[in-house]
């Protein structure tokens, strides 16, 4: 399998103060596990490009775009809630992060590569079309969504979210669109506090439990997901890989560990192998403390390399 890693500098420039969790030491921890792991050489490295405002506009409409652009400070920090601010470089950043996903779409479907990671920041999936909230500013895995469809015709595109926390985002902008399936976990009753009931017929959630161990969490996922692909035979897989369900995440309550990331990921890859040629692209969510960070996607980046889970 030829697993492409997608990242760019300019993720890094992003960041909302000294004590924020969504910080430039998660890339960091990322790039330095893989790279001692030996993982990162066994990749195709390239570098995204700055999605365009044509392709944000297709989830995003333009006077929310531009309201944004109107945020970013010359200098210091601004607010955009509680959870969420910008910096001079931030939309830099979302950019990037936004076009990484492009450019992983573009690279399975010209079979440059089998499957994609995109290491990137802000992550993307609580951002709702008209409201940049919960870290995110763009939502990196619609737009991704949005470029496959209108760039290679895809027509059913399933998007994984593991994250422990839900993707009200992903939800607001595809809610009753039958040509995507979102299938999402986390942890219930937990922010975002919106779309976590089950109302549309196109969303499969999976709410857990605080507490819920490995073998919890992998028997609802296969009760709950795998009929709903196995029916919705998805061309294309999205993942919104999060790793702060992991047991040593200071920011919730659920109790996985590593190579649970491995298992959702083997299993995301037999769905794409069975009805999407292996075309699967994965983009970095939460996951916030950095040992654990590095740990999991490194088990993560093993699955999609097609190596076996060894600790």
């Amino acid at each position: 399998m030829i697993t492409a890693f997608i990242s760019h500098p300019d993720c890094d420039l992003h960041h909302m103060g000294p004590e924020h969790p969504e910080s430039p030491l998660r890339l960091e921890a990322i790039r330095a596990r893989l790279a001692l792991s030996g993982l990162l050489q066994q990749t195709m490295q390239s570098e995204a490009r700055p999605a365009s405002e044509e392709e944000l506009a297709r989830v995003h409409p333009l006077r929310h775009l531009r309201a944004l652009d109107k945020c970013v400070p010359a200098t210091g920090i601004v607010t955009l809630d509680s959870d969420t601010l910008m910096n001079p470089d931030s939309l830099s950043a979302a950019r990037v992060a936004a076009g990484a996903v492009i450019r992983g779409v573009d690279q399975v479907y010209r079979g440059q590569a089998d499957n994609v990671f995109c290491a990137v920041r802000p992550p993307g999936h609580h951002a709702e079309a008209t409201d940049a909230m919960g870290f995110c500013l763009y939502n990196n895995v619609a737009v991704g969504a949005a470029h496959a469809r209108a760039r290679h015709g895809v027509r059913r595109i399933a998007i994984l979210d593991f994250d422990v926390h839900q993707c009200n985002g992903t939800i607001d902008i595809f809610k009753d669109d039958p040509d995507i399936l979102i299938c999402t976990s986390f942890q219930y009753p937990f922010y975002p506090w919106r779309y976590l009931r089950s109302e549309w017929q196109n969303v499969v959630n999976t709410p857990l439990e605080a507490g819920t161990d490995s073998a919890a969490f992998r028997k609802a996922i296969e009760d709950d997901w795998l009929p709903a692909l196995h029916a919705f035979k998805p061309e294309l897989v999205l993942v919104s890989a999060g790793f702060d369900a992991h047991r040593e995440d200071p920011l919730a309550e659920l109790c996985l560990e590593d190579e649970d990331y491995y298992w959702i990921t083997r299993l995301a890859l037999d769905i794409a192998a069975l009805y999407a040629d292996n075309r699967l692209v994965s983009v970095l969510e939460g996951g916030y403390d950095l040992d654990s960070l590095g740990r999991s996607v490194e088990a993560h980046v093993k699955a999609l390399l097609g190596l076996p889970f060894e600790q």
